[in-house]
This record gives structure tokens, C-alpha cells and sequence, in this order.
């Protein structure tokens, strides 16, 4: 922080009484040992500070470190870890250690991908703790020193000029300043801070100088609090639910078919030891090893597709929350408007005109104080024309918060003209006359506008008009919310600014609803689509909204760019920070715009929503390749007395059917029109349709093969293992278009993966190698079969997807 000397050179004191001191609450709070520092004219003493820093520890925002390699192993710690894990001891149990060592690099692949995107991420609570690592000018022992702003306590007398940034939360004691809180509070336009106003830690000082007395240090503070809540916010991921759910269904049928196999054995006198083994084997090529590490996949592919378009995703399970995302929360200031003040109407009073009225108007305003309002009235007046050759300034008085105007005087006609701006309040009562200005004053406030009063004149003032300045909304918002509602999203926009500004600027773009206070966030239950918008919020009314819509079921979007927005951002399955994000809103957010403004929202939304439908693809398959394989080798055991496949053929089925399959992760398709769920109950009905069509095919096979060719018993099982293979092949195209398979052409990967393992298992099964041969005739005849098959299963399947609504 640049804090200069105080005005005096440095001996400046303050005075005990009146409005430059603490008020007696905080001489009671900030009493140290004894000591009132209320009464210290001279600040804090060396031991009263020393004795503070006891009380209230150091001004900094504690840091919650987790080691790398304790979240590391995090990944392990899961229920789809757990699967995994549960499956190498029953691989080695079998001798199976190749398939052992596959599962386990599966799992070091899947929670090694995970762990590196998310460590991507910078520590938010990191970020905010640098950013209270500053120097403040203290007043110490009765003189001015340079001290680093950690060492601050409260009842710490500190001076501020333009440019610094708040070390703590400081109620101005003496002098006054133009804060910039938007990046704390979401306030658009800056504030003015006089005597017994309150400057936030974090707070840029745009203009003046001021002297106050520390209120609130570390997690204390308005910053601190927002850090706290990050730390506390927790971002709600359903995908190890969802995959859980499915493994669940999936080894609860095959529990039940082994239970009723080993009976089944036992009855008939058939081998123990090989009944278990195939058992087994059976329970472990049912298990989707190759899910979670699918699923990872997809999500990597389109982080890297997501790149590309300027979109960086810090976290991968928000690209799969985004496909079910149905509620957005959107900041305003600096998302949906642009964070810029620029006029938005100008009111001529009497005879005067627009340009003369922007024309005086500029004449208050000096381009050198930077001052946000001075650069907007110089801006229009330029644009349209009104600034022109200015009189010789004799005299310039910037905005002063205490006085709540500027001034400006110029040579005119052998005078003077004295040129005025201002608050209403103040400048009306300096003119002659204002009838019906009042009235228009409160129209335009009523709209979301700050107005501006302007005066001119030489001994005495004449109203010149009136001014409303606005931060506009940006040009892409109102076709970004019609879009988002047409992918059905619902957009709330939350903001710190009043209803008035807020109720304006939603109407603007298109966001429907009430316009709430945030005490509504209090008593109501429901607030989607009661509220489209709630306003004067702050960051943990934020946080809350999040939590109360998570509750309601919703998935939730959250959209921002401050410190303020951090905690819900970390909260929101999407947490998105805009482009002109703080650096600790980028580290709280799961996904980060590069270009300004939402429009790459979109562009996340819909191809989230891609990833869905080919992990739908991948899933359903998986389902009906499960059912088909446990229903069919089970029965095959019990109504022939023989095992109809050997167990390094379902070995073998492991990489034939769930790894080749893992190129639907790069598989064309559309996005859904809506958001979508993971329908467990739905997937699984469908995929029981589906998997009887395939076993009718299987058994047809395995009768054919049995009692019409009379294959011998392991040409038969060689007979049946191709055959799984290219009905799991088949399975693919079947369900990866939810219309008619040919409407829509594979990726190149998908065909070439499908095409070699067809190859491969096709030159197998003919040539012998690890299983009986089998004659090339058989093989074609067989493919031809599981075509003509997909062909007229395609029917059945677009009647289911629609009854069910699969889109």
C-alpha cells in the first residue's frame, strides 16, 4: 500500500471529541489492558498494540493449506475409488494380475487426471491473505511509521490518500474519500466516505485523503468474513453419486444371479471350485471399471474443446453439472452491466438545451482527477459534440464528499461564470429557482439512475438541468438471458445496488420476475420463479441463496467477478468468474471466462450437454452389455449344465467391450435442448428392454450353435464370445442416437475403434489364438445376423426413448 506523509508532515494529531473520535461503542470494544484508545490523541502505544495483537491475533486471514499428497490420496477416498479397489484383490484372488494391474492404472489414471485439473486452481483463501498483506501509515507513540498491515488491531489510528487500499475495516475518523467497494459489496458506482463512514478492508481509495480508526481486523472484517465463507462453502458434485447408483444396480443383479448359480451348482453336483471361480470373474466383468476413468475422459476432452473457445475449467465435474444446471445466479455489476458509468439522460431546465447542458456540465468536470463521474459527463459531451472551446479556467474546486459538489470558474463577457455540479440536495438551494425539478429528480432516481444537479451563473445561480449517470448493461446481456431461458435456465440476477437500479437494469435485459430485498432470502422457502432478481445483498446472502436453491433440488450456476461473489461462486456446482474477475473470484470459480462478458456461458451449457449425451451413450450400453452378459452366461450355466464361456473370455470381454468402448468420449453429438438429469430408474428400465432384445439374439445363437451346428463345447463358448462382442459393438450405435441410428454419422474414432476390434477379435476366434477357431463363414454369417438385428431393434428403441423421453 502507498501511504504518503499527512498533511502536517507528520506530526498530525487528532482531536478526542466530536466527529473526529471513536464512538463510545467502539471505545468500549477497543479498550486494551486498560487502556482507552478513544482518548489516545497519540494512537495506540507499543504495549497497548502488543496487548491488542493478544487479544485480536494478526491481521490476516488464516490459510487452510492441504498438503498435495494428502489430496492426492483424497481421490482415492471415494465410493467409485472404492469399487475399484475392491475389484484388484478379487483379480489377484483369481491369478488375474495383468487384468489387476489394468484396473489399477485405471484408478491412478482417473484420480491423477482429477487431482492435477483441480490443483490448477489457485487457493482463494491464499489470494485474499496476500491481498491483506500490505503496508499501512500508523499512528504509533505519537508518530506517523510505516508498519505492515498484519501487525493492525484494532483502535489503530491509520491515514489513507487516493490509491491506497483499506488494511482493515476503518471508520473515517477525519477528512473524506471516494471508495471503490465493487469488487467487496457489488456496488457499482463508488461511494463517499466522510467523517464516521465505514472504508472496508479491500477498498480502493479512487480520490481524497482521510484519517480514521481501526474497527475490525483479519477474519473480522468484511474481507475476512468473505474468506471464512469460502473456506466454509463446499461445491456440491453429484457424478460419484451418480456412477455409485449405477454400480449399485449393476452388482445388486449380479449378487443375485451368483446366489442363485452357486445354488444351482450345488444341487446339480457341478465343480465348487470352478462354479466360484466363474462367479468371480463373472462379478468382475459386470463391474464398469472403465466408467469413472470414461467419465474423466469426456470431461478432459471437453475442457480442452472449452479451452479453445476462451473457457478454462478449473474443476472437471462442473462440465457435467453444467448439462443439469436449470438455475443461474448472476452478479450484475461487471457481468450483466459494464461496470462503467455513462449518462443515460440529461434534463435541460427552462430554455436551456441538451448541449448547452452538457456543454456547463463538462465545464464542472476536470479529465486530471480520474474521477468516474467527470470522465462520464466528459465522454457524452465529446460524443455528441457539446464540449467545443472552453473559456480560460480561472479556478477549479474538485467533488468534494463533504460538500457533496464541484465547481468551476471561467472568464465570461469581462465577469465571471461560476459553474456548479452536485448532489440535488445541495445544489438547488444555490439557485434561484427549480420548480418541478424536485419531481424530476425522483423519476429518474425511481429508474436505478444517480442524478446529478448542474448550475451556472455569474453573482448568482441559475439551474441548468439535471444529469442521470448509469452503469449500462452490456450490449450481449439481454440476448445472453433470452438464450439461457430458451436452454432452460433460469436467470436471477443478485446484486449489492439498491431495488430501484436493480429493477431498472433487469427489465433492460429481460430478466422476469419480483425484485426482492435480501430479507426475503430470510423467510422464503421458495424463491425460483418467485424472485428474478434480489437486491442490496451481500456475499453471505449470496452464499445462502446458493444453499436454499441446492436444498430445493436445484443445480445451480453462479456467476461473478468480485471478492464478494467468492463464497457462492465455491458453493455453485458452476461457479463461472468473468473475465474482469478478482483474482480470488477466479480461484474460488470452477470455470473462468477469458472474454468479456457471459456469452461463453453458452458455449459451457451446451457443450456440457454434449458430454451428457455420450456418457448417456456409454451408460446405457454399459447397462445393457451388463444385463446381457450376467443374465445370459448364468442362465446359459443353469439350462445346459455346461459354462458357456471360460473365464479369460470375460477377462478378455473387459478390454474388447469397456475400453474400446471409451472412444464414445469423443463421439459427434447434440446438445440437449433443456437441462438434463441422470434418470437412474429410467436408464435402467430402458436398458432392461433393450438387453431382452439382445439376449433373445444370444440365446438364438447359442441354440443355433449348439443344436443345429452341433458345435463342439469350446467352438461353441469361442461361438458365443464373438458373438458378445460384436452385440456389445452393436449396442453402441444402437443407443448413441436417440432417433434412428443413420441419422447421424459416428466420430472417426468411435468407427475405427469399433472396426478394429471387430478385426481383432474376428482374426482371433478364426486364427485360434486364445480361444478354439472357429470358421471365418461362422464369423461373417454371425456379424451379418447382429446387423440385421440392430436394424430392426432400432424400432423398438426409438419408441422406448420416447415413451421415456430420452432426449
Amino acid at each position: 500500500m502507498r501511504i504518503q506523509e499527512a498533511q502536517d508532515g507528520g506530526n498530525r494529531t487528532l482531536s478526542p471529541s466530536g466527529r473526529n473520535g471513536p464512538s463510545p461503542e467502539w471505545a468500549e470494544m477497543n479498550s486494551v489492558d486498560g487502556e482507552d484508545t478513544s482518548a489516545a490523541v497519540h494512537g495506540l502505544s507499543s504495549t497497548g498494540a502488543e496487548a491488542g495483537l493478544r487479544r485480536f491475533g494478526p491481521n490476516v486471514v488464516p490459510e487452510v493449506h492441504v498438503p498435495a499428497w494428502k489430496a492426492l490420496l483424497s481421490k482415492f477416498w471415494a465410493p467409485v475409488p472404492w469399487m475399484l479397489e475392491a475389484t484388484i484383490p478379487l483379480e489377484l484372488l483369481l491369478g488375474k494380475y495383468t487384468e489387476a494391474i489394468v484396473i489399477a492404472v485405471l484408478l491412478v489414471l482417473n484420480s491423477t487426471l482429477s487431482f492435477v485439473q483441480e490443483r490448477r486452481a489457485s487457493d482463494a483463501l491464499a489470494l485474499l491473505r496476500r491481498r491483506l498483506t500490505v503496508q499501512a501509515r500508523v499512528l504509533r507513540d505519537g508518530h506517523w511509521r510505516l508498519l505492515r498491515a498484519q501487525d493492525l488491531v484494532p483502535g489503530d489510528i491509520v491515514h489513507l490518500r487516493m490509491g491506497d487500499i483499506a488494511p482493515a475495516d476503518i471508520r473515517i475518523l477525519d477528512g473524506a474519500l471516494l471508495l471503490d467497494q465493487s469488487a467487496l459489496t457489488g456496488e457499482s458506482l463508488p461511494v463517499d466516505a466522510t467523517a464516521g463512514a465505514s472504508a472496508y478492508a479491500g477498498a480502493v481509495a479512487k480520490r481524497g485523503e482521510a484519517t480514521g480508526v481501526v474497527t475490525a481486523t483479519g477474519t473480522r472484517t468484511y474481507f475476512g468474513t468473505t474468506a471464512e465463507l469460502v473456506q466454509r462453502a463446499k461445491t456440491v458434485t453429484h457424478i460419484e453419486a451418480i456412477i455409485f447408483t449405477i454400480v449399485k444396480y449393476l452388482v445388486a443383479l449380479d449378487a443375485v444371479l451368483v446366489v442363485i448359480l452357486l445354488g444351482y451348482a450345488l444341487s446339480e453336483g457341478l465343480p465348487l471350485l470352478d462354479t466360484l471361480t466363474f462367479a468371480l470373474i463373472l462379478l468382475v466383468a459386470s463391474i464398469p471399471v472403465a466408467l469413472p476413468a470414461t467419465f474423466t475422459l469426456a470431461t478432459a476432452l471437453g475442457a480442452v474443446e472449452l479451452a479453445r473457445k476462451g473457457v478454462l475449467v478449473t474443476r472437471l465435474s462442473a462440465i457435467e453439472e453444467a448439462a443439469a444446471m436449470n438455475v443461474l445466479c448472476t452478479d450484475k455489476t461487471g457481468t450483466i452491466t459494464e461496470n462503467r458509468l455513462e449518462l443515460a439522460a440529461a434534463r435541460p431546465h427552462g430554455t436551456v438545451t441538451e448541449p448547452e447542458l452538457l456543454r456547463l456540465a463538462a465545464m464542472a468536470c476536470d479529465e486530471a482527477t480520474q474521477d468516474p463521474i467527470d470522465l462520464a459527463i466528459l465522454t457524452a459531451a465529446q460524443a455528441r459534440g457539446a464540449s467545443g472551446d472552453l473559456p480560460r479556467r480561472l479556478e477549479f474546486i474538485p467533488f468534494d464528499p463533504a460538500t457533496k459538489r464541484s465547481e468551476a470558474r471561467y472568464e465570461h463577457s469581462g465577469g465571471q461564470l461560476r459553474v456548479v455540479k452536485g448532489s440535488p440536495q445541495v445544489i438547488f438551494p444555490l439557485t434561484s429557482e427549480a420548480a418541478g425539478a424536485e419531481e424530476m429528480v425522483e423519476r429518474l432516481a425511481a429508474e436505478g439512475y444517480r442524478v446529478l444537479a448542474v448550475a451556472a451563473g455569474g453573482d448568482g445561480l441559475e439551474l441548468i438541468g439535471l444529469i442521470a449517470l448509469e452503469d449500462p448493461p452490456r450490449e450481449d446481456s439481454r440476448a445472453l438471458v433470452t438464450r439461457l431461458q430458451e436452454l432452460g435456465v433460469h436467470v436471477i440476477m443478485v446484486t449489492g445496488d439498491g431495488i430501484a437500479t436493480a429493477r431498472t437494469i433487469a427489465a433492460r435485459v429481460g430478466i422476469g420476475g419480483d425484485v426482492c430485498p435480501r430479507e426475503a432470502l430470510q423467510s422464503m422457502a421458495v424463491t425460483v420463479p418467485a424472485c428474478g432478481v434480489f437486491a442490496g445483498v451481500l456475499p453471505e446472502d449470496k452464499y445462502r441463496l446458493v444453499q436454499t436453491l441446492q436444498r430445493q433440488g436445484d443445480i445451480v450456476g453462479m456467476t461473478g467477478d468480485g471478492v464478494n461473489d467468492a463464497p457462492a461462486l465455491k458453493q455453485a456446482e458452476v461457479g463461472v468468474a468473468v473475465a474482469n474477475a478478482t483474482d480470488v473470484a477466479k480461484a474460488a470459480a470452477s470455470v473462468v471466462l477469458t472474454n468479456p462478458g457471459l456469452q461463453d456461458t453458452v458455449a459451457a451449457i451446451e457443450s456440457s450437454r454434449r458430454i451428457y449425451q455420450r456418457m448417456l451413450t456409454y451408460t446405457l450400453n454399459k447397462i445393457i452389455k451388463t444385463f446381457e452378459i450376467a443374465i445370459f452366461l448364468s442362465v446359459g450355466v443353469i439350462t445346459s449344465g455346461v459354462f458357456v464361456v471360460t473365464p479369460l473370455l470375460i477377462v478378455l470381454l473387459l478390454f474388447t467391450n469397456d475400453f474400446v468402448t471409451m472412444s464414445i468420449a469423443t463421439d459427434r453429438a447434440e446438445a440437449s435442448a433443456g437441462p438434463e438429469r441422470w434418470r437412474i430408474p429410467v436408464l435402467m428400465t430402458t436398458a432392461g428392454v433393450l438387453a431382452a432384445l439382445v439376449l433373445t439374439l444370444s440365446f438364438s445363437v447359442f441354440f443355433a450353435g449348439r443344436d443345429w451346428l452341433r458345435l463342439p463345447l469350446p467352438q461353441l463358448q469361442t461361438l458365443i464370445f464373438v458373438m458378445l462382442v460384436f452385440t456389445g459393438q452393436s449396442n453402441i450405435y444402437l443407443v448413441r442416437e436417440r432417433g434412428h441410428f443413420w441419422r447421424s454419422r459416428p466420430s472417426n474414432w468411435l468407427l475405427l475403434s469399433s472396426l478394429l476390434d471387430i478385426i481383432v477379435v474376428s482374426t482371433l476366434a478364426i486364427s485360434g489364438v486364445l480361444m478354439t477357431a472357429i470358421p471365418s463363414s461362422l464369423v461373417l454369417g454371425l456379424l451379418a445376423a447382429v446387423l440385421g438385428f440392430m436394424v430392426a431393434a432400432d424400432f423398438v428403441k426409438v419408441r422406448l426413448f420416447s415413451y421415456f423421453n430420452l432426449r
